[in-house]
């Protein structure tokens, strides 16, 4: 079960894989059913979650019912119980929505809901994240999540993302980030996909973000705050959600 769901996630096209989820997740779910670990979104239960990864796999994180990864799961409880996003009247943009949250959120009737992103099938509005076509301050809350390590110009994208958001809004932008380095590397003349996947993770990434991220951030405008939410929870709840002890949320307002 395992080396075949790894053969479907590293070899079918993206827009195809979201739809073949539809049928893959029941079966999954119903085969994997147990008590050791929960998925905080849908608080169902299984034996074992799912290995996944490029190159290098990760044991025991993929959820078979939301395919939630850890990432996910933490902002979940992050948005449940640390702020009013499902009880407050707002206005969402939502890039690249993901899977784990794109129905959840549809559903949400506090919510005005927009997704964007320039090749998902789920998304209402196709648009570069660079030059993007919403007016100045329209969004209570964005949600940018494992976006910006593919863009080139990241700066030009943290700058859209200020813009359209309201003053006093929140941003969540997500990344992959080494916390042992400094400062982030990106290096555009490695071109060959194997070298680019093993340096960045992914042979789409464009850099490897280091603990700078959060300034260059702030420089932008927002304010930052390095969430380490993992802190919060008891260990036992980390060890359940199969969450990653240490991922920082970086939680951003529009002064």
């Amino acid at each position: 079960m395992k080396k075949l769901f790894k053969f479907i996630l590293n070899t079918i096209p993206r827009p195809i894989l979201i739809r073949l989820s539809y049928v893959i997740r029941p079966v999954l779910a119903f085969a994997l059913k147990g008590k050791k670990y929960t998925d905080p979104i849908d608080g169902r239960s299984f034996k074992n979650f799912l290995p996944y990864g490029y190159g290098t796999q990760r044991n025991n994180v993929l959820s078979p019912s939301t395919l939630s990864l850890e990432r996910h799961r933490l902002l979940w409880l992050y948005l449940n119980k640390e702020t009013d996003f499902f009880t407050a009247p707002k206005k969402v943009l939502h890039f690249a929505p993901e899977q784990a949250f794109y129905k959840l959120f549809r559903k949400q009737k506090n919510l005005e809901y927009t997704t964007t992103d320039l090749f998902s099938p789920l998304a209402d509005v196709k648009a570069d994240i660079c030059d993007l076509p919403f007016e100045d301050n329209s969004y209570d809350v964005i949600l940018c999540n494992h976006v910006l390590e593919h863009i080139p110009d990241d700066t030009k994208a943290m700058q859209e993302l200020y813009r359209v958001l309201k003053p006093g809004g929140m941003g969540i932008f997500q990344i992959p980030q080494d916390l042992n380095r400094e400062r982030t590397f990106e290096d555009n003349t490695i071109t060959d996909q194997k070298e680019r996947a093993r340096i960045f993770g992914q042979y789409d990434h464009v850099r490897v973000y280091g603990r700078d991220y959060f300034e260059k951030l702030r420089s932008i405008g927002f304010s930052v705050i390095e969430e380490d939410y993992t802190k919060k929870l008891d260990y036992e709840l980390v060890e359940r959600y199969c969450l990653a002890k240490g991922e920082i949320i970086p939680v951003c307002y529009k002064n």
